[in-house]
């Protein structure tokens, strides 16, 4: 019980029994024709119940902002209604959980958005890779570009969706601006050609956040952001003047966090905790999964207050009651990662007590 990751947290806003929390991953098991979530998720979520905080698997905002198959939606009432099975589930079992807001933008493809052509703030596309769809591996298209009144729109849906995340049941919502998708694109130097307004390019990302703060609160609001992460393209030239402007326009609005991926040669968090006066939630991304010595050391270092992981959550539903027992981490398998049934999802084994002592850890 010595990691600084088992200790309580005590934030202006979040109160969590450790300070271990489940980083968004994307599972893709939802109902692909619907988007609305299945009950394997749940069970997947209630078997992470002992993280701190739990943050959902990226859920589309608008028709437009959805990524694969079997990404779940939450602009329905029938989206709402499944996910608040899942809430239920997990708030019972003693867990808390947030829902990522994720538009992909121009990531995703014409065969996963029943023929429409992706949207970004420009008509930029991804010039290497390929995107899984239902019939197989695609090249990725050029965007069309957001008109003024899409852009709103989108602000708009975020904001929609959050209020229906609330009326889900979940404790808060995460901002997905990292990764390369639609708020990152805004951000950076390559997919934002705009000449208009958001040319800006952290105005974009202000207004989605003080949408989803005024529909439900600053204090049930996250954002995510990942500093010249090059994934799915995007070229970042100046990454601390960018971001301090950001922070510099959102911190003191009482933002329940932000959620800072570390990655590549800038150093965000050293960087960006002296201008973040609340919450500092981190994740680290790299060729292997963020260790638990890492994020003691960010922990005891200052640089975060509470610490992210994905993949060693994804094949270690226990993972905080792993680490009180000092017990072995289950290694992860590629079956299962995206898509499919049970396999590589809800069958990785948890710690028992069969070996005679009582594991001094529970669900939270």
């Amino acid at each position: 019980m010595n990691s600084p990751l088992l200790r309580p947290y005590r934030g202006p806003v979040l109160q969590l029994p450790n300070r271990t929390a489940m980083a968004p991953m994307t599972r893709a098991r939802a109902d692909d024709a619907t988007g609305v979530p299945v009950p394997v998720m749940t069970e997947y979520y209630v078997q992470r119940a002992g993280a701190g905080l739990i943050v959902s698997e990226g859920i589309w905002p608008h028709r437009l902002g959805k990524g694969g198959p079997g990404v779940p939606g939450l602009t329905e009432p029938v989206h709402v209604e499944g996910w608040r099975r899942t809430t239920r589930a997990v708030h019972a079992a003693g867990g808390r959980v947030y829902a990522q807001l994720w538009h992909v933008g121009r990531v995703s493809h014409p065969d996963i958005l029943g023929g429409e052509r992706p949207v970004a703030p420009s008509a930029v596309g991804i010039s290497h890779g390929q995107i899984f769809t239902a019939s197989g591996l695609k090249d990725y298209v050029v965007p069309r570009e957001l008109s003024a009144a899409e852009v709103a729109e989108a602000v708009e849906s975020h904001a929609s969706a959050a209020r229906n995340a609330i009326d889900a049941g979940f404790d808060g919502v995460e901002v997905n601006g990292a990764y390369g998708y639609l708020i990152a694109q805004f951000l950076s130097d390559n997919a934002n050609l705009r000449t208009d307004g958001y040319a800006d390019r952290v105005r974009f990302a202000i207004e989605v956040v003080e949408a989803v703060a005024a529909a439900i609160g600053a204090d049930r609001t996250g954002l995510r952001v990942s500093p010249a992460h090059p994934l799915l393209g995007i070229v970042e030239s100046a990454p601390a003047a960018r971001y301090h402007r950001l922070l510099e326009a959102l911190d003191g609005m009482g933002l329940a966090y932000l959620h800072v991926v570390q990655s590549g040669k800038y150093a965000a968090l050293e960087d960006l905790r002296p201008r973040w006066s609340d919450t500092l939630v981190a994740t680290y991304d790299g060729p292997e999964p963020g260790s638990r010595e890492r994020a003691e050391r960010a922990l005891s270092a200052g640089l975060a207050d509470i610490y992210a992981f994905g993949r060693l959550f994804l094949a270690n539903p226990d993972l905080p009651r792993r680490i009180a027992a000092n017990a072995p981490l289950n290694p992860l398998r590629e079956t299962g990662m995206y898509g499919g049934g049970a396999e590589g999802y809800v069958d990785y084994p948890s710690l028992n007590s069969r070996n005679g002592q009582d594991l001094p850890f529970g669900p939270g």
